[in-house]
């Protein structure tokens, strides 16, 4: 699955054209790497993102299949690390 699509099922950014952006932009890696919006991420990935005055770092469980609620969307990933930007 696309990382912008990842991100804006599991409710991590409002919409998939921010998910976007913000790649292009540089803010989101994937295992410590800049991600372009089309890279295809996997379980087990560690995905960085530097968005909304944060710093989150989480690890992908699984890969949804479909749409995921926004109460389910937590199931899918585990967050390592969240402190705030300077």
């Amino acid at each position: 699955m696309r990382i912008d699509l990842l991100m804006n099922k599991l409710c991590l950014t409002k919409t998939r054209s921010i998910a976007k952006n913000a790649c292009d932009k540089g803010l989101i890696l994937v295992n410590g790497k800049a991600a372009k919006a089309s890279l295809m991420v996997k379980a087990n990935d560690i995905v960085e993102m530097k968005l909304y005055g944060y710093l989150h770092q989480f690890r992908i469980k699984e890969l949804p299949m479909g749409n995921v609620s926004k109460k389910d969307a937590g199931n899918y990933y585990e967050m390592l690390k969240r402190e705030p930007l300077e």
